[in-house]
């Protein structure tokens, strides 16, 4: 299908629309599947027509946005491909912001995700953080388990902590992990503060900051009893970073030493490569039901063939995330699923069969991407 050059003016007023619609689409209050629909088709045809690296690999496949009926029907890209492409519509130069992988997964090749602007980034973050982990609290002291934007600009979990400081968090909120390490006599010293304060508090950061304080408190035998409504947010897995401990051990061990019911014990899943968190309601159950926002929808499919796998059945987590309206929406992860209510089960990483069927994805997008 040809398609007549965009001028960089033209592009220019149609990005500005399209940004313009999906704000308003994510303020909504939910959408029917029509509307999503609606909005998908519309974000691939932009894609398809402004990302080269995607358009060669729908091209691959036969795909066309003639030829997409539903969000289901686009092409998912394997997440790795982030790390081998240059998956924009805007000029990467252009940038606002670059938000990068650890690269723990490849050595010290790292994925990029460009965001020519941030704004919907934010507004994506912004509702969904306060319905899902402030739950009607307009503030809360806030302690943060990660370094700042500053140490690392181009962490998304930078970035999502410094906006949860910033427009949920109060004044006296402060950061106790930098580049150097925990301050962990600080964090004690912000605990003991809350405990007598009787006010509320957070406490968020990487899962793997989680474990170095726990170990240290598990070390003196120390505990706190947080005022109720306090609540802790986990997030990010543990990275090589800390000891590896089971779900059920690990949201025991922060309800014990944080004095913070499991049900407020809640985890964040998400990841560079998405504009979107998905969240579930608190660890009293392990694992959790996550789910997100109106504006991502999640498939669990088998990676050789991209269908959906029967019901009940363990495949590999496709989340289509309008939010990602500069790269691509659809997206194969590593990460092992079930579906479950209106979520799914997050139950790991691929291994075996499943791993190297995102494997041969990536090789897929790569032949056709280079072609």
């Amino acid at each position: 299908m040809s398609t007549s050059p965009v001028l960089p003016a033209q592009a220019g007023i149609q990005n500005a629309a399209l940004v313009d619609a999906l704000l308003a689409f994510i303020a909504q209050d939910g959408c029917s599947e029509a509307e999503f629909d609606a909005l998908a088709l519309r974000l691939f045809a932009h894609q398809h027509a402004g990302n080269a690296a995607f358009r060669r690999f729908c091209q691959g496949r036969g795909v066309t946005p003639r030829t997409v009926k539903s969000w289901r029907d686009i092409p998912a890209v394997p997440i790795n491909a982030f790390k081998d492409a240059t998956l924009s519509c805007a000029p990467a130069d252009s940038a606002e912001r670059v938000f990068m992988t650890s690269g723990t997964t490849r050595g010290d090749v790292k994925g990029r995700h460009y965001h020519p602007t941030i704004a919907v980034w934010d507004a994506s973050f912004r509702g969904n953080f306060a319905r899902r982990f402030m739950q009607g609290t307009p503030r809360l002291r806030m302690a943060i388990l990660f370094p700042n934007e500053r140490e690392m600009p181009n962490s998304s979990l930078a970035h999502y902590l410094a906006l949860a400081m910033q427009e949920f968090g109060t004044a006296d909120s402060a950061y106790f992990v930098g580049l150097q390490g925990m301050d962990v006599e600080g964090l004690r010293g912000f605990l003991n503060a809350a405990e007598r304060s009787g006010e509320p508090c957070a406490v968020l950061g990487a899962s793997y900051s989680f474990v170095h304080f726990l170990d240290a408190l598990a070390s003196g035998g120390e505990s706190f009893r947080l005022p109720p409504g306090s609540r802790i947010l986990d997030t990010g897995g543990y990275k090589s970073q800390s000891r590896e401990l089971p779900l059920e051990e690990f949201y025991a061990a922060l309800a014990q030493r944080f004095g913070v019911p499991r049900s407020l014990c809640i985890n964040m899943y998400g990841m560079t490569e998405l504009s979107t968190q998905l969240y579930d309601d608190g660890n009293a159950v392990v694992p959790s039901v996550k789910s997100g926002p109106h504006w991502i929808r999640s498939r669990i499919v088998d990676p050789l063939t991209g269908r959906d796998v029967p019901a009940g059945e363990r495949g590999i987590l496709v989340h289509c995330d309008l939010a990602n309206f500069n790269s691509v929406t659809t997206i194969l992860t590593e990460d092992v699923g079930v579906a479950s209510g209106a979520g799914f089960l997050l139950l790991g990483r691929a291994e075996g069969a499943q791993a190297k069927g995102c494997s041969l994805a990536v090789q897929e997008f790569l032949q056709a991407a280079r072609a």
